[in-house]
């Protein structure tokens, strides 16, 4: 029992070897769904997520407490879905979500230029040069997402355990491939890891529960022990603790809640 994630560059064929992955290994393969559970359990329109996570940010603004948000209700719906294993997740930078749980074999499929060039091409009807620029567009756009959220840049490929190039490597050549990596034992879950993911569904969940509360917070776990770190202004701490308290233990699975808040500067100074 495993799960797979794979990021893939757009127009690189990732989506076919993910669902035949999935499709030979009796996994479930989910991608959009992700964002149909978060938008309909937090009644926010899917467009705006879909936003939250293409979009590229090009300065932290007063905008970005509202993308946090959203990608703290996509993590969530996310990290519910793999929780059980078997699952085969593409798109929308799964990996970044559930990078520390040891029994996720990370794969990152991209493809030679030209061969997207083409995709794009017989996919939209318009010139090569239409296709450069819009390719060219796409990519850096994620890359800035990337960056600007988590300084991570999804073209590094440390982040991974297998990088597959699409071209003399074909689809079907890289299904196997992770087939037989994601069977190996250091990818199986054990006790350990399965509870290293509880630790960070649960963790996941307070946060969302809290994020309209403050959405500068950030959030652990341990055996049913979460800990909420915020800032906030000294005058504001007694009140903001209670409150926090009181919506995180309301929260299945939490058997306790320690709000750590770190003090700001009075107003003015």
């Amino acid at each position: 029992m495993s799960i797979i994630t794979i990021s893939r560059g757009s127009f690189s064929r990732g989506k076919e070897v993910a669902e035949k992955v999935a499709q030979r290994l009796g996994y479930q393969c989910i991608s959009r769904e992700v964002l149909l559970d978060a938008s309909e359990e937090h009644h926010i329109q899917e467009i705006k997520l879909l936003h939250a996570v293409k979009d590229a940010p090009s300065i932290l603004n007063r905008f970005l407490y509202g993308r946090e948000k959203y990608i703290s209700y996509i993590q969530t719906a996310l990290l519910r879905y793999v929780h059980k294993d078997n699952v085969v997740y593409h798109g929308f930078a799964g990996h970044f979500f559930i990078k520390h749980i040891r029994h996720v074999l990370k794969v990152r499929i991209i493809a030679d230029f030209e061969d997207r060039i083409g995709i794009v091409m017989d996919r939209d009807g318009i010139s090569r040069q239409e296709a450069i620029r819009f390719l060219k567009k796409v990519d850096e756009e994620r890359r800035k997402w990337s960056r600007t959220l988590y300084g991570i840049d999804t073209w590094d490929p440390s982040l991974y355990d297998l990088v597959l190039h699409i071209h003399k490597i074909t689809v079907e050549d890289a299904v196997g491939i992770i087939c037989h990596t994601v069977g190996l034992k250091r990818f199986q879950t054990t006790p350990e890891s399965q509870k290293e993911m509880d630790d960070a569904v649960l963790a996941s969940e307070v946060k969302a529960a809290l994020i309209d509360l403050k959405p500068d917070i950030e959030t652990s776990a341990k055996n049913g022990k979460v800990i909420v770190h915020t800032k906030a202004h000294e005058s504001q701490e007694v009140k903001l603790i209670e409150e926090m308290e009181e919506i995180a233990k309301k929260v299945p699975g939490v058997k306790e809640v320690l709000v750590d808040v770190h003090p700001l500067l009075p107003y003015g100074e």
